[in-house]
C-alpha cells in the first residue's frame, strides 16, 4: 500500500526516532508498504519518519547500475553508524519530503554500520560510494536531521520561501504527500 510522504515542516521529521522492538505490530507489512511508497515516488531510500512513523527504520534500493549489475537493496532496523571515513565529497541530493529542491551536500564515502535486517539478523557492514551516501541521508532522517540542515545558513535562507511553500502544499508531486501547513478546504 502506498502511503503519503510527510512534507518539510512536519515535526516528525525533526524527532530523534525510537528503537524498534521485535514485537512491533505488523513490521513486515510496514516495510512492504514503505517499499511500495518509495518505488511509487521514484526514490532510492525512505525512512519511517517520512511516512509519519518516528521509529528507527529505513529502507534503501539504489536499483541496477548502468551495466545492469544488481543494485543495493536493504532494510535497516535500529541502525547505528559506527564510523565514517574518507575525504568528504559533494553530491547533489534531493529528498522525497522536500520535493523540487536539490543541493550539494558533503558526506564521507565510507561507513561502518551496525543494524538489524527485517528478519532480526544483526549486521556489521562496511559500505562505500553511492549506497553509503544514501544510507547516511536516510540515517539522518532517523536522527531528526534533513539534508537542508547541512547547508550553509545563507543557502538555507535563500531556500526558505521554497521550503515554506512545500510545507503549505504549494508544490506538485507525482506521489501522495501530507503537508503540515496546508489550509483545509471548507
Amino acid at each position: 500500500m502506498k502511503l503519503p510522504i510527510v512534507a518539510y515542516g512536519d515535526p516528525v521529521l525533526k524527532k530523534v526516532c525510537k528503537n524498534v522492538e521485535q514485537t512491533y505490530p505488523d513490521l513486515k507489512q510496514l516495510i512492504s508498504d514503505m517499499f511500495d511508497t518509495m518505488y511509487a515516488a521514484s526514490g532510492v531510500g525512505l525512512a519511517a519518519p517520512q511516512i509519519g512513523v518516528p521509529i528507527r527504520l529505513f529502507i534503501v534500493d539504489t536499483g541496477a547500475d548502468e551495466d545492469g549489475k544488481e543494485g543495493f537493496k536493504k532494510v535497516f532496523i535500529n541502525a547505528e553508524i559506527v564510523d565514517e571515513s574518507g575525504v568528504e565529497w559533494a553530491f547533489n541530493e534531493g529528498c522525497l519530503s522536500i520535493p523540487d529542491i536539490r543541493e550539494d551536500v558533503m558526506r564521507k564515502p565510507n561507513i561502518l554500520i551496525k543494524y538489524f535486517d527485517e528478519d532480526w539478523n544483526i549486521h556489521h557492514d562496511k559500505i562505500t560510494g553511492m549506497p553509503a551516501r544514501v544510507i547516511q541521508h536516510e540515517y539522518d532522517h532517523i536522527e531528526g536531521k534533513l539534508f537542508t540542515d547541512k547547508l550553509s545558513l545563507l543557502r538555507k535562507r535563500m531556500l526558505q520561501s521554497k521550503l515554506d511553500n512545500i510545507s503549505k502544499g504549494n508544490v506538485h508531486t507525482e506521489y501522495k504527500m501530507r503537508f503540515p501547513k496546508k489550509k483545509k478546504k471548507r
